[in-house]
């Protein structure tokens, strides 16, 4: 039996009107109140119908963004860089934060596809392609930002940093370094396995020791990096690669607070993913690995309206480099 408004209201304790009001975002509810018509949506597997047909009579000048986490300015930068392209076209921009969790987003596809949007950029949390692809209508206009999947059925934007991480584990070899520990991102993302397997190939190459206990992963969340970080540090780590510019950040901080300076302590490679000005002050204790975070942003709202107008167009794999700067080096 096909569920219903009515279905969701029932299940969540709220009116049908307040579920409409938290589907369209046309007056206020508070954030209890919305997750309860989120949990009951997610449970019952409700599509709004009245979306999907106004989806089917013509556009809205609306893309919609799904991102892991709003308040990294990874993000915010791909955001802000997406949104200006978009608003010179006329189209406006609608955010979804997923907190790099998958039930989230998969509340977030549901709606935003069912008509509220044009089109979708995505970057995704999954840690299954097909259970993302499951809940993207055909021919539903998509392109992935940032993080990709093995299957290429969608567009995509990205940036490759596996030659910028092996670059900078020879030159810490080179300097003499030879426990060289490493902290990425959620395990299953396509940017932490890439970086991971840089990171292992260099240390191959330059002879160093394949110890897994020099690994560690965060959630790529602010609080997540002390603990990574103490633990490397207990293995006796005399450098560290921060995999991720908002942990990085907070690595520097953290090392600072336990007396412990970079360059002259540890050796540090920190991921700068938004404006390098807020680095000026660590250029001479840093390397960094620097992402063309603007560059990305606006690729995004140029292929996300290209689906829109042409939806048959191939797919197309877009994937930038970042660059690689030692410490000391300005640009």
């Amino acid at each position: 039996m096909k569920v219903t408004i009515s279905d969701v209201a029932r299940l969540a304790g709220v009116s049908t009107a307040t579920v409409s009001h938290t589907i369209n975002n046309t007056r206020y509810v508070s954030g209890n109140t919305k997750e309860k018509v989120y949990q009951a949506i997610r449970q019952l597997g409700y599509t709004p119908d009245a979306s999907a047909r106004s989806f089917r009579t013509g556009k809205k000048k609306t893309v919609g963004f799904i991102v892991p986490d709003i308040s990294n300015k990874f993000f915010g930068t791909i955001i802000e860089s997406a949104e200006n392209y978009l608003s010179t076209q006329g189209y406006h921009l609608l955010l979804a934060n997923t907190k790099e969790n998958m039930d989230r987003e998969e509340t977030s596809l549901r709606l935003l596809t069912a008509g509220l949007v044009d089109g979708l950029l995505v970057a995704s949390t999954m840690d299954d392609f097909g259970r993302l692809d499951s809940l993207i209508p055909a021919g539903f206009p998509v392109v992935l930002v940032d993080r990709t999947f093995d299957t290429q059925k969608y567009s995509s934007v990205s940036v490759s940093s596996f030659q910028p991480i092996y670059r900078s584990i020879c030159r810490l070899a080179s300097r003499g370094k030879r426990r060289i520990g490493i902290i990425g991102g959620l395990p299953r993302l396509s940017t932490t396995r890439e970086r991971i397997a840089a990171y292992r190939a260099a240390m191959a190459d330059c002879g160093l020791s394949q110890d897994e206990n020099l690994i560690r992963y965060g959630d790529s969340m602010e609080n997540s990096a002390p603990p990574c970080l103490d633990q490397l540090l207990e293995q006796g780590c005399d450098a560290i690669v921060v995999c991720q510019g908002l942990m990085a950040s907070v690595t520097i901080a953290y090392l600072r607070r336990k007396g412990i300076q970079p360059r002259q302590d540890l050796e540090l490679v920190s991921f700068v993913d938004y404006d390098t000005s807020a680095y000026e002050f660590y250029y001479d204790q840093v390397d960094r690995i620097v992402q063309p975070v603007e560059e990305l942003g606006k690729i995004a709202g140029e292929q996300i309206l290209l689906r829109v107008e042409k939806p048959d167009a191939p797919v197309v794999e877009r994937v930038l480099t970042s660059v690689y700067r030692p410490c000391g080096e300005v640009e």
